[in-house]
């Protein structure tokens, strides 16, 4: 009995060990992660549009005729994005945790900074580019949100915390999910 306390000791002074030289923040796997999490997320969602587009298609339905309530589509529209972002950045997460076997949150937290750094960079493209593509002029005869500019910019900015808070969540779940698996192969050692 002795034996395997001290065995079970041995290994978490190794693993500590490792942790200390090996642990910390992998940009390498939290990039990896990154990609994974938005690859998932374009899945996911070009899976569930071509879902909606296969059903409108089978029953024949016609855009012009679609009733219903906006607010109900728009609350299980916002749903159903939020839990795709969370999958998506739950799988980022769990590959960075998987790859770099310590510290599972700050490979999540990891995962989310690359997602941010992505916007931002594109954000700043799109300032350079500035006008030279006025997307506006495609969308003149589009529908029009019966919303004032007001409720409109309160309802994307809460949207777009949103979507931050549920993404970083799901990344930091999923790293230390991907770490969870290198502890039980430490136990079973």
């Amino acid at each position: 009995m002795a034996a395997d306390h001290d065995t079970s000791h041995d290994t978490r002074s190794v693993v500590a060990r490792q942790k200390e030289r090996f642990g910390g923040l992998q940009f390498g796997a939290t990039f990896f992660g990154w990609l994974a999490a938005a690859g998932a997320g374009v899945l996911m969602t070009a899976l569930l549009a071509s879902l909606g587009a296969g059903i409108g298609l089978s029953a024949r339905l016609n855009p012009d005729e679609v009733t219903g309530n906006a607010g109900t589509m728009g609350i299980v529209s916002a749903v159903v994005l939020l839990v795709v972002i969370f999958v998506a950045y739950l799988c980022g997460g769990y590959v960075a945790g998987r790859m770099a076997r310590f510290n599972g949150a700050k490979q999540g937290l990891g995962v989310w900074l690359w997602a941010i750094i992505a916007a931002v960079v594109v954000a700043v493209l799109a300032a350079i580019t500035g006008n030279q593509i006025d997307a506006s002029r495609y969308l003149d005869g589009g529908p029009q949100i019966p919303v004032s500019p007001e409720a409109l910019t309160a309802n994307g900015i809460i949207a777009s915390l949103a979507v931050l808070v549920v993404a970083l969540i799901g990344a930091v779940l999923g790293g230390l999910s991907g770490m969870r698996f290198h502890r039980r192969v430490d136990r079973a050692v």
